[in-house]
């Protein structure tokens, strides 16, 4: 067993998109519009299936925001310097929401980001042994 993908519903898909390929560095891996069902797939990520998860980004027609609850953490993604990418995400018109530094009580720089819709991000910093 693995992981394939993780969905996120989003209020405006070309934001999300920009966010996702432009200031995180995926590529959109392939889009599929269904208007008889009134929404739209865009799945984006490092690498595609089977080799790589991937994050399906859903916009359903019309509707522009969600409630994100309190059950929804965030996304992982490891990094080689959090502090350049941090710098990167700000210059690309992103929001920190969590300066780069040691996690609490340990040695692992982390970061955490916010996209366009509001979910939160987590940088890793894991250097290439």
């Amino acid at each position: 067993m693995r992981i394939l993908h993780t969905m996120l519903r989003v209020g405006d898909l070309p934001r999300s998109i920009d966010f996702y390929t432009k200031l995180l560095g995926m590529t959109l891996l392939r889009t599929t519009d269904r208007p008889e069902q009134k929404y739209t797939l865009a799945f984006v990520g490092y690498g595609a299936n089977p080799e790589h998860a991937e994050l399906e980004l859903t916009y359903n027609y019309g509707v522009d925001s969600y409630d994100l609850g309190t059950a929804y953490g965030h996304i992982a993604i490891a990094v080689d310097d959090v502090h350049q990418t941090c710098a990167l995400i700000k210059a690309g018109g992103g929001t920190i929401t969590r300066a780069a530094g040691p996690v609490m009580g340990g040695a692992t720089v982390i970061a955490f980001v916010q996209d366009p819709d509001g979910y939160k991000i987590e940088l890793i910093e894991r250097t290439a042994a």
